[in-house]
This record gives C-alpha cells, structure tokens and sequence, in this order.
C-alpha cells in the first residue's frame, strides 16, 4: 500500500510499505524496515543503518493524522492512502470541515465558564465552555468551524451527560 505523508504541515514523503514485509520504498528509494513494537504505542524501527525509537503520542484516526516522538523530537503527520488520492479525484474527497450542529456535555459537570456568545465566529479547537466534573475544570473545544447559534446553558447549573451546550448555525 502507497501512503502520502505531510510532516508538520510542509515535507512531503511517499512510503510504499506493507506494514509486515521488511522491504519498503520510501521517496523512491528501497529501504529496509524493521520495526518491533517494545510496548503499547512505542516501537524501536531500523530504517536501513539508522535507529529510531518511536512513540505514538496521539492519533486522530478520522483525521488521519497522528503526533509522534521520534529519537526525542515531536511531529505532527497527516496521511493519505490510495483509497483518499482516489476519493478526491472523484470529487469526493472527505472533509474535515463538516459542519458541525452541536456540542453536548462529554459528561454530567457544573458549568463553570462560558467563553463564547451567541453570534460569535469559531474555529476548530476553540474554548467554547469549562465543565467541572469530579472536582477537575474540563475545557470543552469546538470540533471544527463555525457560528454559535445559541447557548442553552447558564454559567453555575449542573448539567447531565449529553446535555446540549452550544448549538451552531
């Protein structure tokens, strides 16, 4: 399987691999690839002569991005497979601004902050709410774009899971 990466927003690289064999192709160029996973979410990789110790330090499957610690420094690596190249010259390429309608209460909490207001222009991770549950402040972020429509909540109530805190145009 071929897969495109964009490391850190900028390079490009091309990794031909099928996640068993020790043979890869990476940029064009034949490596060898041996990788031994030492615990969950940290694996020691021998690419060719070199060493690197990798750790998966957050994966965002839908996204299909994930940050990684190599050798001590972090990277953030967006990847695209064949199935995506195919999808988007058909036109139907996924995407990852869907419009989002609401966002509900992860857990039951008192509403401590409301840092946004009706009317308001949003981005994906923005600090939308602070919910304190189990003695911890929780900020609630947006998952993507958008306009806040309304806030059916008030700052000091308790809400119930799935209780809806932000709806968005």
């Amino acid at each position: 399987m071929e897969y495109q990466a964009t490391v850190n927003g900028s390079r490009q690289a091309t990794l031909e691999w099928d996640g068993k064999n020790q043979h890869a192709t990476l940029n064009g160029q034949e490596v060898t690839l041996d990788v031994m996973e030492s615990e969950p979410r940290h694996a020691h990789w021998l690419m060719g002569h070199r060493s690197f110790q990798v750790e998966i330090i957050a994966l965002h499957a839908t996204e299909k991005r994930v940050s990684v610690r190599v050798n001590g420094a972090v990277y953030d690596v967006q990847i695209r497979d064949a199935y995506d190249a195919l999808l988007k010259s058909l036109g139907m390429e996924v995407s990852s601004t869907a419009k989002i309608r609401n966002v509900k209460a992860p857990m039951p909490g008192l509403v401590l902050r409301i840092e946004v207001q009706p009317g308001q222009e949003v981005e994906k991770d923005t600090p939308l709410l602070i919910l304190e549950a189990m003695k911890m402040e929780n900020v609630i972020k947006s998952p993507g774009s958008g306009r806040v429509k309304s806030i059916p909540v008030q700052q000091g109530i308790a809400v119930e899971k799935s209780a809806v805190l932000i709806e968005f145009e």
